[in-house]
Parts: structure tokens; C-alpha cells; sequence
């Protein structure tokens, strides 16, 4: 897989490109300090995953992402970063990032968040995913949104742990036509375009399994 390394400081941003280029599956085609040169060079260089920082000098990595998903879908932004507050966490979901990592991954998972996400699927470091449970868990709407039925929520709970078709269907005991068939009546109901979408709607309306 392609991927730009996008982080304002030099020696996180050079250590970055080091390790990643020590993976067989992964080509650095690229690093940039800010959200504006990340643009020009994931026009430049189209890659497939942009690893990217959040707080930032001259265009931050929120409206960095935000701009990568309406110009260029086709490439997954994953977050990494050193803040993990809910706010932080949020902006990047609805923004688009398909991944958050925080800054004392190890390199090992860095590797596993790029893998996953570039198969099309969502990752999400421990601690963020315990505060997407807690936000999720501090209020819990009545009813089903968008007539979501029971099976679907289901589904849309396996999503937001980051769970593959497969996954889903060998937990839920269905086949993974028909986990794909609910996905895509989720997607329909709910107005999503993909994964990601898909798990900010999930912990936005309280769905996500605690």
C-alpha cells in the first residue's frame, strides 16, 4: 500500500517514514508538515492511506481530512495522534478518518491499523474505542433510529468495533451474503456512505455495544 506521512513535527514525522519503510506491505511515497502540502501531495502521489496528525500549523488534520474525503474518497485517512479527548475523536469520525491511533501505538500496530483499514474496514486504538463506548453509554436515545430493525443495529454494533463482513457473520451465525444485505439496507436508512460514516452514526445514536 501507498502511504504519506503527515505530521508538523520533523523527527515524529521522520521516525514515522523510517518505520514504515521497514514494512514489506507499505511504500512511503511521501511526508508532509501540515494539511495544506498534504493535499498538494496526495494530488501528486495518490496514495492509498494518509497517516495524519491532528493539531497542526496552517490547515489542521481535521479540515485536512475533512478536504482529503471530498476530493480524493478513494484514499482512508488514519489518525495519529497524542490527543484522545472525545472532541478530538469526534471531528476526526465526521471528518471521514477510517482509523485513530494515538501516539504511543507501537510500530506493530500502526502496521495492523494501515492493514485493516486498507482492506476497507475501520481501527481504533484501545483507549479510543473505550471512549467511544463511554460517549456512547452516557445517553442511549429510545427507540430505533431511521426504522432500523433489531438485526441491523446488530450489524451496526459489529461495524463500530471494527468487525469485517466475515467477523460479522460468524458471530451473528448468518452467512456473509446476508450481513452484507443488512449493511446495505443500514447504509440506505441511515444516509451512509461508507465504514467510517457508519461508526460515527453508531456512537452518535448510543448504538454501540458497551
Amino acid at each position: 500500500m501507498k502511504v504519506i506521512v503527515v505530521d508538523d513535527q520533523t523527527v515524529v514525522r521522520e521516525g514515522l517514514v523510517l518505520i514504515l519503510g521497514l514494512l514489506p506491505e507499505v511504500e512511503v511515497v511521501g511526508s508532509a508538515g501540515n494539511g495544506e502540502d498534504a493535499l498538494s501531495l496526495i494530488a501528486a502521489e495518490s496514495p492509498d492511506i494518509v497517516l495524519m496528525d491532528l493539531r497542526m500549523p496552517r490547515m489542521d488534520g481535521v479540515e485536512a481530512t475533512r478536504r482529503v474525503q471530498a476530493a480524493f474518497p478513494e484514499v482512508h485517512v488514519v489518525v495519529l495522534t497524542t490527543y484522545s479527548d472525545d472532541e478530538s475523536i469526534l471531528a476526526a469520525l465526521k471528518a471521514g478518518a477510517r482509523g485513530y491511533l494515538t501516539k504511543d501505538a507501537r510500530a506493530n500496530d500502526i502496521a495492523h491499523a494501515l492493514a485493516t483499514v486498507h482492506r476497507g474496514e475501520t481501527h481504533f486504538d484501545p483507549v479510543v474505542q473505550r471512549r467511544l463506548v463511554a460517549l456512547a453509554t452516557r445517553e442511549r436515545p429510545a427507540g430505533l433510529p431511521d426504522g432500523l430493525t433489531p438485526r441491523e443495529l446488530d450489524v451496526l454494533r459489529l461495524i463500530a468495533e471494527g468487525k469485517s463482513n466475515a467477523e460479522i457473520a460468524q458471530q451473528l451465525y448468518i452467512t456473509e451474503g446476508t450481513v452484507k444485505t443488512h449493511v446495505n439496507k443500514v447504509f440506505a436508512k441511515a444516509g451512509l456512505r461508507d465504514r467510517a460514516q457508519a461508526v460515527t452514526y453508531a456512537f452518535r445514536h448510543g448504538i454501540a455495544k458497551s
